[in-house]
């Protein structure tokens, strides 16, 4: 597996008058194609400024940030617009939606500013929507879908420009539990696919659907272990050929 996400001494401070506030602190992370990592802990423990570095929607105050083998941590702001175009797909706790657009114009929006034709963004998000079970909803705006419908049409638009990873922050924070589960299980199809996925989050659930946990504390990784998933997989593979019927 090739590393999608590699950081190096990421260090984060925020100036408030004569105080340095230190949120991120010499933070060593590589996660590789394909994984599914959430990544977890408490309130101020420097997620969200993590997921803005990861996103290319802030830069870190030093350190070295690799995404798909291109320093972006030193861009300026147009070249980290292009590369976070290119390589990121965002899904929000709030969807994000344009509530002017239809379910298929909203989930079009990446291909816009890609460049993409009509006619050929029209057949992408159409299957898209189709992929997330929204083919009956096509022509909706976001007022006219429930909280888990909207969901959905986030996700198909995170995955527009076909992006090396997605990103998420509370993902299912706003959903009721059947809602939530169902976003869960098209996580758990998306990574099963090939899809790379790094998610900040409160829920639980998700440690039982990741292959990585990584926790912070007070800006520091204080822990990165194996999710659920990752644990099957490590017990079924311990299992003796002794031990397996035949």
């Amino acid at each position: 597996m090739r590393p999608i996400i590699e950081l190096r001494d990421i260090r984060k401070i925020y100036r408030q008058g004569d105080v340095d506030s230190h949120v991120l602190q010499g933070l060593n992370i590589t996660i590789n194609e394909g994984e599914y990592v959430c990544i977890m802990g408490p309130s101020g423990c420097g997620k969200s400024t993590l997921l803005n570095v990861l996103g290319c929607l802030d830069q870190p105050t030093s350190g070295e940030y690799l995404l798909g083998g291109q320093d972006v941590a030193t861009l300026n702001d147009d070249d980290l617009s292009r590369a976070r175009c290119r390589n990121l797909g965002f899904i929000f706790q709030s969807y994000n939606l344009i509530q002017q657009l239809s379910v298929l114009e909203n989930i079009e929006v990446p291909l816009y500013y890609k460049g993409i034709p009509q006619a050929e963004s029209r057949i992408i998000s159409t299957r898209l929507a189709t992929q997330v079970g929204l083919d009956h909803r096509l022509h909706h705006r976001p007022n006219q879908l429930s909280g888990g419908q909207q969901q959905r049409v986030a996700i198909a638009r995170s995955l527009a420009n076909d992006p090396l990873v997605i990103l998420a922050d509370e993902a299912t924070g706003n959903l009721d539990s059947k809602s939530g589960k169902e976003i869960l299980d098209i996580f758990d199809d998306l990574n099963a696919a090939g899809k790379t996925m790094v998610f900040v989050t409160h829920d639980e659930r998700m440690v039982e659907r990741c292959s990585r946990v990584i926790r912070l504390k007070d800006g520091f990784l204080d822990k990165d272990e194996p999710g659920a998933k990752a644990k099957a997989k490590l017990s079924v593979s311990s299992v003796p050929l002794s031990a397996v019927p035949v």
